[in-house]
């Protein structure tokens, strides 16, 4: 049985949230008392997982990478629920496998597009108001990747990288408003992005960890509910690992 986090009355938005790490924080936090929206750009899906996850939870049809669709999403949901507590930057691509000479640029931009201007937007969109209530809590799921660089994934390991990086600056601009940001870095797991990525590939990505197995999405989850949570209060800036073992820094 999980722990009981305490998220009671918190209103948390969870991009790409109709499946994967989105759908089973979505799931825990609405066991520790959130309220949830979903942004997701499948708005069928996330339609779908918004009824089956029932009250307390609504779907909101976003692409993070339009500025202007982010902000009608953030208005909506403050519509529907009042403010928002917490932000948990979901969303994202892993780009194609392929070494970074046969990547065309095209593919590099969509990658850090989704992976890195999509939080950006979103950070940029909801921020203010966090600072207007003098309370957050700002998730970003980053990667393995982002620390180590995987080989035949500059594109998708550079955006992770940036996103680090971006935890670290807005943590420490929204330090003194009782707002913490931290990038949460997972090694791999079964999820959809799965099905972007060749068997190859996730053999090379198994093989790093020492635990010897995937992580599951629901100690993804466990985690970004702690790091979404009032009692992470003096945890900012950090990149919270969750590799099996494989990142020791």
């Amino acid at each position: 049985m999980a722990n009981k986090i305490d998220l009671e009355g918190r209103v948390a938005v969870i991009t790409g949230g109709a499946q994967g790490f989105g759908r089973a924080s979505a799931e825990r936090f609405i066991a520790s008392g959130a309220t949830v929206a979903i942004w997701d750009r499948d708005a069928e899906l996330a339609g779908k997982t918004a009824s089956a996850l029932g009250v307390g939870v609504k779907a909101f049809s976003c692409d993070v990478t339009d500025p202007s669709a982010v902000g009608a999403a953030r208005d909506q949901t403050i519509a529907a629920f009042g403010r928002i507590d917490i932000l948990v930057n979901n969303a994202g691509i892993a780009g194609p496998t392929a070494k970074l000479w046969d990547y065309s640029l095209e593919e590099l931009q969509a990658t850090m597009r989704v992976n890195l201007e999509g939080p950006w937007n979103c950070c940029k969109a909801i921020v203010p108001g966090m600072i207007a209530q003098n309370y957050g809590r700002i998730v970003n799921i980053a990667s393995v990747a982002g620390k180590e660089g995987n080989p035949n994934a500059s594109a998708y390991s550079a955006s992770k990288a940036a996103l680090i990086g971006l935890t670290k600056s807005l943590a420490k601009e929204v330090a003194t408003y009782d707002i913490s940001v931290n990038a949460i870095a997972p090694a791999v797991a079964r999820t959809a992005i799965l099905d972007q990525v060749t068997e190859e590939h996730i053999s090379f990505m198994l093989s790093k960890i020492p635990r010897g197995r995937l992580v599951t999405v629901e100690e993804v989850a466990a985690l970004i509910a702690w790091a979404a949570s009032s009692d992470c209060s003096f945890t900012t800036g950090q990149v919270l690992d969750i590799s099996g073992g494989r990142a020791t820094y």
